[in-house]
């Protein structure tokens, strides 16, 4: 039988590209369980929520800091490069258009859970493919990304 650890890694493996597992769950992390199920729910790592396991589908919601790890996996692919001048729109959780997608990795599927990033590859937001890759790049109109959670600009940054 495999640890809860073992099986949330091989999820995130099948879900977002070998070794990813790993790289977005560490060893510490902390995996809270459903009250009415007792299936997992919620993965944390030092009190700050990185993945939610979803009941439907059994396969991840990221949240920033899980997609801000995810980056980090040299076989995570599913990336989303937005033009720097929407980047702050985006940020604040509104959907990104096919208009403003710069790069998009042709792998990426419809309904797929993606990251998106500037041009200095720092993480705008993270949500939910509507498109595929090459339909971002291709489409000139219509939802890329529906934006789950945007990044925030703080003062130390800017």
């Amino acid at each position: 039988m495999l640890s809860d650890l073992a099986r949330i890694r091989s999820i995130a493996d099948y879900q977002f590209g070998e070794g990813c597992g790993e790289v977005i769950f560490p060893e510490n992390v902390t995996i809270t369980y459903s009250k009415n199920t007792g299936r997992i729910r919620h993965i944390y790592l030092d009190n700050i929520l990185l993945a939610t396991l979803k009941p439907t589908d059994g396969l991840f919601s990221i949240t920033l800091a899980g997609g801000s790890r995810l980056l980090q996996c040299p076989s995570f692919k599913s990336i989303v490069k937005v033009k720097d001048e929407v980047a702050e729109f985006v940020m604040k959780g509104r959907s990104l258009f096919a208009k403003h997608v710069l790069e998009a990795d042709g792998g990426i599927k419809p309904g797929g859970e993606v990251v998106v990033v500037d041009s200095n590859r720092k993480i705008v937001a993270v949500g939910k493919a509507t498109l595929n890759g090459k339909e971002m790049l291709v489409f000139k109109t219509g939802v890329a990304v529906k934006t789950r959670k945007g990044g925030r600009k703080s003062s130390e940054e800017e």
